[in-house]
This record gives structure tokens, C-alpha cells and sequence, in this order.
């Protein structure tokens, strides 16, 4: 989702589509594609033993609902402020992820009850309103928390699933008839931009699981950062415009 959103961005923008709702269609659209891209990066991660299905079992719930509050917010909202949120966001999580944290925790475990419920909420608005699958918002989040790197990518990719099949659910309802939308639009979601990234995605998600197995834990996280960086400046440029 952190990659797909900024280059849809750029590409629906060549096509012409109206910057009042250009940004809606695009994080629609990339949580669609996060639907089987999430089931095939999971399965991956899984095969490696690296799902931790207790921390599921818990946050799921929390994430489920939080995605669809954050999409119920997101549509009211106008492209520059969707933008806005997606760069302020994603530039505070490459700070953490760049900075050498090792040791470093805010606790020694996964926090429980009444507290422990905001934060999966939180990661499931945050990531329906950015279009992504909450992996740049769980990995760091987990990694605070005393998990392993490792444990914390793989989770993550089955936390998209729980993000992205209400996310974009609801846009699909949400927007259902809205005069602006461009061709080939199912509600928010372009249909005809899923069917170009998605078999991509669920083709390339096991190769980058597979990679990222092989880094090390300050490789994994300076590269995730630096990613993100770049990524977030540039939607920060685009809020601006």
C-alpha cells in the first residue's frame, strides 16, 4: 500500500481524474489490491514461522472496526487532507525505523486490556485512511513493543487482510454513484487499476517475503525507513500543491 498509493496517485493525475476525489480512488483502490496480496505475503511469512496468531486473535478485532471507522472518515474528508495524513504519517514511522533502536522498548510485551484495544484501533483507522496495509504502522508499533523484527513483518501481512477486505468494502458503498468517478469504477475502487497491480502483487508478495528473511534486523528496518521517507516527502509535496 505505501508503494501503491503515490504511484496511483501520479497515474490516475495523467489521466485526468478530478483531485476533489482523486486520492479517495486511489486508497480505495490500493486496499483492494492489499486483499490477495495479504493472503500470499501471510502464507509466506507463515511458512517461516513468523505469524504470531495469538497477537491476531486479539488485535484483529480492533483493526477490523478501526478500518472501518478511519474509511468513514476518510470519505468525508477532501484529497489534500488524505494526502496530508498519509505523509505526516509515513514520515514520523521512517524517523523511528532509520533511528538505531535496538533495544529500545516502550514495553517488554504486547499491552493488554482497555489500552492495549486503542492501539490495534488506531493502526486499523490510520491505515484505511492512507490506503496501506498497516504493516508501516504495525512493524514499528510491534517492534516497540519487544517483538523481533521478523515476527513483526510477518503478523503484519495477515493484519492487512483485516484492513483492507472492510476498508474497501465500505469506499465501495461510500461511493457508490458518485458523478466524478472515472471509468471502469466500482464505488471508489478502479477496478481497472486492480486488475493491472494485483496479479503483480500476488506474484512478487512471497519473493519479498523471502528477501526480507535473509536481511539482517538493522538492514530490514533502515531500508523500510528510507523507503518510507522518500515515499512520505513526496505525498507531503503533493498536499502542498
Amino acid at each position: 500500500g505505501i508503494v501503491i498509493v503515490p504511484v496511483l496517485d501520479t497515474a490516475l493525475g495523467l489521466q485526468g481524474v478530478d483531485p476533489a476525489i482523486r486520492m479517495h480512488v486511489v486508497v480505495a483502490t490500493s486496499l483492494t489490491t492489499i486483499v490477495p496480496t495479504s493472503l500470499s505475503s501471510a502464507r509466506a511469512h507463515h511458512a517461516k514461522g513468523a505469524v504470531d496468531f495469538d497477537l491476531v486473535r486479539f488485535w484483529g478485532p480492533f483493526i477490523f472496526v478501526g478500518s472501518i471507522v478511519g474509511t468513514l472518515i476518510a470519505v468525508q474528508l477532501n484529497s489534500s487532507i488524505l494526502s496530508l495524513v498519509f505523509g505526516i504519517v509515513a514520515l514520523l514511522v521512517a524517523i523511528k525505523m532509520m533511528i538505531p533502536m535496538e533495544g529500545v522498548h516502550l514495553s517488554d510485551g504486547i499491552k493488554r486490556g482497555p489500552i492495549g484495544a486503542v492501539v490495534p484501533f488506531s493502526i486499523g483507522g490510520l491505515s484505511s485512511m492512507m490506503g496501506i496495509g498497516g504493516g508501516s504502522l504495525s512493524v514499528p508499533t510491534l517492534t516497540l513493543m519487544n517483538t523481533p523484527i521478523h515476527r513483526a513483518v510477518g503478523t503484519s501481512s495477515l493484519f492487512g487482510l483485516l484492513i483492507a477486505l472492510p476498508g474497501a468494502a465500505t469506499f465501495i458503498i461510500s461511493g457508490w454513484g458518485h458523478p466524478l468517478l472515472p471509468a471502469g469504477s466500482l464505488g471508489f475502487v478502479n477496478v481497472i487499476g486492480f486488475m493491472f497491480i494485483a496479479p503483480t502483487m500476488v506474484l512478487f508478495a512471497p519473493l519479498g517475503a523471502k528477501i526480507a528473511h535473509r536481511m539482517s534486523k538493522r538492514q530490514l528496518s533502515l531500508l523500510f525507513g528510507i523507503f518510507l521517507a522518500v515515499v512520505s516527502i513526496r505525498m507531503l509535496l503533493r498536499a502542498m500543491a
